[in-house]
Parts: C-alpha cells; sequence; structure tokens
C-alpha cells in the first residue's frame, strides 16, 4: 500500500491485487507527474486509504479478493463522492450492471489500453459538467424547484419533499441537466455529451442504470419525476 504527500494535483487511487497491472497504471498516470497516485492491493486496505488520501478518483477492481470490488465501492460510497472507474476482468453485463448499481460511475473491461484509462480518468476529472454548466442547462439560477424537488447547483444538494437525497456526481449531474430544461426531451447521447463529455469512451446503456438509480432516490411513494420517452431519451416530468 503506497500513500504519497499530498498535492493541489488531481489524486487517484488504484486498487488491484495483480502487481503487474497496478503497476502498469501506477507507471502510466504518475508518467507526466499529472496525477498524484496512491495504491492498494485489497479492499480493507483501500478503504483506510480513501480516508486519509482522500481521492478524487478511484480505479477500482471488481475481483479482489477477501472483500471485493462492489462491497468496497458500496462502502466507499458511505463516506466519499470520488468518483469510481471499475476494472473487471469478464466482458460481463451482469458485473458491470452491479458495479453501477453500487454507485460506479465507469467501468472497464480488461484487457484495456492504458491511453484509454488515462482518457476516461480525465473524462472524469474534466470541469463542472451537468446541470450547472452544461450547453443545455438554465444556468441564470442558482437553484431549480420542481414540484417537491429543490436542486441547490452551487451546494449540490438536492431536496425531495424537504428530505436530503444522497446523490452521487453523476446522479447529481443527470438531474441538474434533466431538470434544467424540463421541457425538452434528452436523448441518451445529449446526456452523454452533456454530463461525461463528447470524447467519453463508453456505450449508452450506462445511462439506463444511472437514470434507474436515480429515479431509486428521488422517487418517493407513487410519484415519478423522470419520464421515458420510448425511443428517445428522458424528460423530466413536471406533473405532480
Amino acid at each position: 500500500m503506497s500513500n504519497p504527500t499530498a498535492s493541489s494535483q488531481p489524486r487517484v487511487l488504484v486498487v488491484e491485487d495483480a502487481p503487474e497491472i497496478l503497476q502498469m497504471i501506477e507507471a502510466v498516470l504518475t508518467r507526466d507527474g499529472t496525477y498524484e497516485v496512491a495504491t492498494a492491493t485489497n479492499g480493507a486496505d483501500s478503504l483506510d486509504l480513501a480516508k486519509s488520501f482522500d481521492p478524487d478518483v478511484v480505479v477500482l477492481d471488481l475481483g479482489l479478493p477477501g472483500m471485493d470490488g462492489v462491497e468496497v465501492c458500496r462502502e466507499l460510497r458511505s463516506f466519499t463522492d470520488a468518483y469510481v472507474l471499475m476494472l473487471t476482468g469478464r466482458d460481463d453485463e451482469v458485473d458491470r450492471l452491479v458495479g453501477l448499481a453500487v454507485g460506479a460511475d465507469d467501468y472497464m473491461t480488461k484487457p484495456f489500453s492504458t491511453r484509454e484509462l488515462v482518457a476516461r480518468v480525465q473524462v472524469l476529472l474534466r470541469r463542472p459538467r451537468g446541470g450547472l454548466h452544461s450547453d443545455t442547462a438554465d444556468t441564470s439560477a442558482s437553484s431549480i424547484t420542481l414540484g417537491d424537488v429543490g436542486i441547490d447547483l452551487l451546494s449540490r444538494e438536492v431536496r425531495v419533499a424537504g428530505s436530503l437525497i444522497e446523490l452521487t456526481k453523476i446522479e447529481f449531474d443527470l438531474l441538474a441537466t434533466l431538470a434544467g430544461r424540463p421541457d425538452m426531451v434528452f436523448t441518451r447521447q445529449l446526456l452523454i455529451d452533456s454530463v461525461w463529455g463528447d470524447d467519453w469512451y463508453g456505450d449508452d446503456h450506462m445511462i439506463s442504470v444511472h437514470v434507474a438509480n436515480l429515479r431509486k432516490k428521488i422517487d418517493l411513494g407513487d410519484t415519478k419525476h423522470i419520464k421515458t420517452v420510448r425511443g428517445v431519451g428522458y424528460r423530466m416530468n413536471t406533473v405532480s
């Protein structure tokens, strides 16, 4: 386990039990001095390190021994909003869906290109996205209220019927983007461009998973806040 001295550089925690993969990722992320990198080879150490290192991004292997990546991600989400890039050894949709369901923001299947991994980290770390800075969102106000949903764009807090709702960064940006233009139907590609950026490498199936996770958190009782427009995409449901 390594824990570099904190700096103003973006911090990346790499959690991987295969030494050759861990060394490869660490080398490519530290090559140009762009990132401050810490490493761990198991789940317990990674959680302790995440609390002290306070990473901006966690590159997390799904197939860790003992406490696997799913459980680590679930625990991470209890105390940090760092982006999580999940690595999986099998091209298995179930693996990807499980990772996303517990709060991962992106995933890559091994073997992967180190250039693509760096690109994905860069996309996750790009300047504030989604509702506050999206070209399609209304930035004239610092907050948005739609029915019982209140979104504070500056503090990045969401309340539903007065109760504070804990969202991941991606979930917040999706909600803020949709709520910024409640009259507009957003295609999956438009949401990808707005939230992840137009150089994102993933597939649009990820949008469906994140929207499903978001709905579980903001739909209280019979109220449905996000409407699926079949064959097109999503829009905010402005009818209470």
